[in-house]
């Protein structure tokens, strides 16, 4: 017996410090996450370190002698009615009495008639303006401005480093002066709605602090150690005001502007900023900015750094550490991220470089979108300029979508409720829009979104003309409540949304030459001309009358409309396969195998749709195979992101992979352009060229692809492993009904994979050519053996 009793405690603690290796393992490969570099930054969009905390989004720059962080706020926006009394949402009266002839001269043929004619008496309405910017009442998001933080040194600068750890979502910049150390440590709080910025230095020193904007000043003051800064656009007087709180050991003064701090070893600036704009259609005007400001400072009253910087840890540790991914060796994390990412990409293996870049997301849609902020736009939450590229609006023929892909699957579902509101938010303007130039019941948005309602047709065609965006917003919706199974979302929030954008298609749609029913006119996004039916448009049409009807049945309600609905989708064209074996673009076979144009819009039926698929619609995928290979594998960032998705939903885990280390490849701003294609800078933000955000999105949402699948209804475990990545793990995916999902495998092949339901129910598993049927209680972890699979 006792022999038992101590043979049983040896185990016990053989077991104790092998889970405490495995914990400092896993600990460790999330510690190894930091991009750093030997060099301050001095080019912002390729160089400069991006933190926030959902509502700021910060670049920081770490020159030694003056820090600059330069900040947006999201709801910063010039352009709307204060710009221009005559702006009306993009809306052209009775646009719609153009649309039956529009179809008939469609109908004869006469292509270039019909466009002539839309794009004359269809186009939304935008006024110009003269001598500011952006050129235009709709507008563009806007810098806030910048910080400088000067601090004087004597000695030659050494030992410098600059880093971003995103397990932490922490900046910091240390070097040596002469003698001396200094250390700085920056970090956006979300639960408090500060960013917080830390100078450290081993004797005392002087540091002065500025504030400098584009905008206008309205008032400027510096009271008990609070600097307040209230400022409005020039455009359109939007009122918006940023305020910092400084603590330190050293001596403060003000004038003229400037914050001077004389013998301190240490300040800090608390900071945070807010604008006056709200949801509220149509002034968009109302909020409470500076009792805001006021109750934030006044919240923090008694935190010093340290006590919000263990509130962050908390706040962003429950997110980020949800998924770790383990691909094999880090070695090469201790050489300079730019130096590593050209060591990478001339062929060397760095499978902890490609995990850093798919964690990097996860830190961006963290840092960038939490709920009660302002969705993310091309750029997140980061933008330098007053006339930022296309607006830095929200382009919905695919990169605002993009940029919450990873959001549900990656296992971060709270960062997608900005999106959700803001989807809310736009379903009335949209109303106006479907009404004045479709003549149609429920809501549309098309291309070019701004913060101000404008959900009508851009103001050329044919990149303007894309009434599908608010189907494909809608499926966000959907896709929220089938990750999570939220009824009372689905209910209050996703449902009457989702029948509101099915009726614009039901009310759309027209019978074409097949007696399918066609969307007519349309444009395929961005690419060729009219047409009496683009697939996209087909294709969203059929997924949003999909899912509007599976959220009628789990309501158990409107019953009647889902009837209906189904009748509206059994009628849609099918996808079409064309000459050459391709999925075609358009009802007319035209599609031509030699271009490379960078959007596969007529693929969306694959992904992010479910339309499409390897076992259920084998023609169709086969096609669609077809369509990309004559497309190739070049392009911008956004559009290798959506081709790795591609390749994982068609299970070509090597193709995939070959897109997504394209998509790491270097790239020099001075160089490249949005003709030669994509990559990633040496900060590692997506290249779109310039830069955009969609594709550090779409490329972490495309691992998880390759990872793990469950659009079907099955629970796909390691649909599309390269054979790159032969050995590894990964904890905390998403699946939907609610699953959480850890795989581990060994010689790319399956060795477990362990459970945890958010629900109780039967779930189908995957594995190749294996299933299996499990019975999952909530809450409750279950791990399976691969070779309980047959």
């Amino acid at each position: 017996m006792l022999f038992n009793f101590s043979r049983l405690f040896l185990i016990a603690i053989l077991f104790f410090q092998t889970s405490i290796i495995a914990r400092s393992q896993d600990t460790n490969n999330q510690n190894g996450l930091k991009l750093w570099y030997d060099q301050p930054a001095t080019d912002w969009m390729t160089q400069a370190l991006p933190i926030g905390n959902g509502y700021l989004g910060i670049m920081f720059f770490g020159d030694p002698n003056e820090e600059r962080l330069q900040f947006s706020e999201g709801s910063l926006w010039a352009g709307g009615k204060g710009a221009n009394e005559e702006y009306n949402f993009g809306l052209r009266k009775d646009a719609y009495k153009t649309l039956p002839k529009v179809r008939e001269l469609l109908a004869q043929g006469k292509l270039k008639e019909a466009d002539k004619l839309a794009s004359a008496e269809m186009t939304g309405i935008i006024h110009e303006k003269k001598g500011n910017t952006p050129s235009s009442d709709f507008g563009a998001q806007q810098t806030m401005g910048d910080l400088y933080v000067s601090v004087s040194h004597k000695g030659e600068i050494k030992n410098y480093r600059r880093e971003l750890d995103i397990s932490t979502a922490t900046g910091k910049v240390s070097y040596e002066a002469g003698t001396e150390k200094y250390e700085r440590t920056y970090f956006g709080n979300y639960p408090s709605r500060v960013m917080v910025y830390t100078f450290k230095s081993t004797s005392p020193e002087t540091y002065s602090v500025r504030f400098k904007t584009p905008h206008h000043k309205e008032y400027e003051k510096f009271e008990n150690n609070h600097y307040v800064f209230g400022g409005s656009l020039k455009d359109n007087k939007q009122e918006f005001e940023t305020t910092y709180r400084i603590d330190t050991d050293g001596k403060v003064t003000y004038e003229n502007g400037i914050v001077v701090v004389k013998n301190a070893k240490k300040i800090s600036l608390i900071h945070t900023a807010s604008t006056d704009y709200t949801y509220q259609f149509p002034t968009y005007k109302g909020n409470l900015y500076k009792k805001i400001n006021q109750q934030v400072m006044t919240a923090i009253t008694g935190k010093n750094d340290v006590a919000l910087q263990i509130e962050q840890q908390k706040d962003y540790k429950n997110l980020f550490d949800r998924v770790s991914l383990n691909l094999g060796t880090n070695a090469k994390s201790s050489i300079p991220t730019d130096k590593r990412q050209i060591d990478y990409f001339k062929g060397n293996a760095d499978p902890g470089f490609e995990v850093l870049y798919f964690q990097y997301g996860r830190y961006l849609m963290i840092s960038s979108t939490r709920p009660g902020t302002m969705p993310m736009s091309l750029q997140g939450k980061w933008n330098d300029s007053t006339d930022p590229p296309w607006a830095n609006d929200y382009h919905t023929n695919i990169n605002m979508q993009m940029l919450y892909w990873p959001a549900e699957t990656t296992n971060l579902s709270e960062c997608y409720l900005p999106l959700s509101d803001f989807t809310k938010s736009i379903v009335e303007p949209g109303k106006l829009a479907a009404k004045e130039f479709f003549n149609t019941r429920g809501w549309t948005v098309n291309t070019m979104l701004n913060a101000y309602g404008f959900t009508s047709p851009g103001w050329s065609f044919p990149w303007g003309f894309y009434p599908g965006g608010a189907g494909w917003l809608s499926q966000h919706l959907w896709e929220h409540y089938a990750f999570t199974n939220d009824v009372v979302y689905l209910k209050n929030t996703a449902y009457p949304i989702l029948k509101e954008a099915s009726l614009f298609w039901i009310d759309y749609l027209t019978k074409g030459k097949s007696g399918y029913l066609v969307s007519s006119p349309s444009y395929s996004p961005e690419h060729g001309g009219i047409s009496t039916g683009a697939s996209m448009d087909h294709q969203i049409a059929w997924d949003v009358l999909s899912n509007t009807i599976l959220a009628s049945k789990v309501l158990k309600t409107d019953t009647e409309f889902a009837s209906e609905a189904q009748k509206i989708k059994d009628q849609i064209q099918p996808p079409q396969i064309g000459r050459w074996g391709q999925l075609q673009e358009w009802n007319e076979d035209v599609d031509d195998s030699t271009n490379k144009h960078r959007h596969v819009s007529h693929l969306f039926a694959l992904h992010p749709g479910h339309q499409i698929s390897l076992t259920e619609t084998p023609a169709f995928a086969n096609a669609a195979k077809v369509t990309l290979n004559a497309r190739g594998d070049e392009g911008t960032g956004w559009s290798l992101a959506w081709k790795v998705n591609f390749w994982a939903r068609l299970q070509d885990g090597n193709r995939a992979y070959s897109l997504f280390k394209r998509i790491l490849r270097p790239v020099d701003d001075k160089t490249e352009n949005m003709m030669n294609g994509g990559g990633s800078y040496a900060n590692l933000l997506c290249a779109h060229p310039p830069f955009q955000l969609d594709g550090n999105m779409g490329s972490t949402a495309g691992v998880a692809e390759m990872l793990l699948q469950s659009q079907a209804g099955v629970i796909e475990l390691l649909p599309a492993l390269p054979d790159t990545w032969p050995t590894g793990e990964v904890k905390g995916l998403k699946a939907r009904g609610n699953v959480t999902v850890d795989e581990q495998w060994k010689a790319g092949k399956l060795v477990s994979v362990t459970l945890t339901a958010g629900a109780s129910g039967k779930r189908t598993l995957k594995s190749g050519a294996k299933t299996l049927e499990v019975n999952l209680v909530k809450g409750q972890k279950k791990t399976i053996l691969a070779s309980s699979f047959k």
